[in-house]
């Protein structure tokens, strides 16, 4: 089974514009988080999604110099952006994962990978979302490929265009859904935001990246992020204000959700 991870990223962000390029332990944010991405042991085809407008070049740019393929498409439907990068780049399993997690433990990565992996016929969605419980930032989603086109020959709601997998996990009676949820039994998803949207969250972020990474120890994991977080509440306190905030509990984001869901969760 080869996957195919594609990490949509552009510039122009309406609440912290230019985010993904932020500098993070002397890099910018999305080499920090492709860094994350490309340390998981599951073997992985990588592409970052962009947009065609000017602005993106310094992503296409910042790929050319990391050696990443680079994809560039609709600047809002990342629906037909994700179908499209994964018809250029290949992939029997297209995973999601925003650039939004430059936190993200590689080890996320391949748990929900492997959860798509046992059964592979079984399941047309396995992701770590719906409901979350890991700390807000290690988003993955995996669909086979012709799940996702499916989706995009079908979807025409603006938000299953803009999010591009609401589709699949908003018809739990069409498509057999599986959800990983943190081993621990804990649920940080509302009380940990590990994320960036805000000024804020790069003050976090920022500071994490300050505290935990050296050159000897660049993939620091979610579990030295915890105990960082233990000794030094305040910086917690950074960008608490915006703890719990997912658009995706959105009431017009479930509005469609079917009252009874048959999903399967993976502890």
């Amino acid at each position: 089974m080869k996957f195919l991870v594609v990490v949509q990223a552009r510039m122009g962000s309406s609440r912290l514009p230019g985010k993904v390029l932020l500098p993070l332990a002397g890099r910018p944010l999305l080499a920090r988080m492709i860094e994350r991405v490309r340390s998981a042991k599951t073997p992985i085809n990588l592409v970052v999604a962009t947009t065609t407008a000017a602005e993106d070049q310094p992503i296409r740019d910042l790929c050319s110099d990391l050696g990443v393929h680079c994809y560039s498409g609709h600047p809002l439907d990342l629906l037909d952006r994700h179908y499209r990068a994964a018809c250029d780049y290949g992939g029997d399993v297209v995973v999601k994962i925003p650039s939004d997690c430059p936190l993200i433990d590689p080890r996320v990565i391949d748990r929900v990978l492997a959860c798509a992996t046992e059964t592979p016929a079984r399941y047309d969605f396995v992701s770590n979302l719906h409901p979350p419980s890991y700390p807000d930032g290690n988003d993955v989603e995996a669909m086979p490929f012709p799940i996702l086109e499916t989706a995009w020959r079908e979807a025409r709601d603006p938000l299953d265009r803009e999010h591009t997998t609401p589709f699949i996990w908003r018809q739990p009676g069409r498509f057999q859904l599986r959800n990983v949820v943190w081993e621990t039994g804990k649920d940080f998803s509302s009380s940990h935001r590990w994320t960036i949207d805000y000024p804020e969250d790069y003050a976090f972020i920022k500071t994490v990246f300050e505290e935990l990474y050296t050159p000897m120890h660049p993939i620091f994991s979610m579990e030295d992020i915890l105990h960082l977080l233990e000794v030094r509440p305040d910086i917690s306190a950074l960008n608490a204000i915006h703890s719990g905030k997912f658009w995706y509990r959105d009431p017009s984001a479930i509005l469609h959700l079917e009252s009874e869901p048959t999903r399967e969760v993976v502890r």
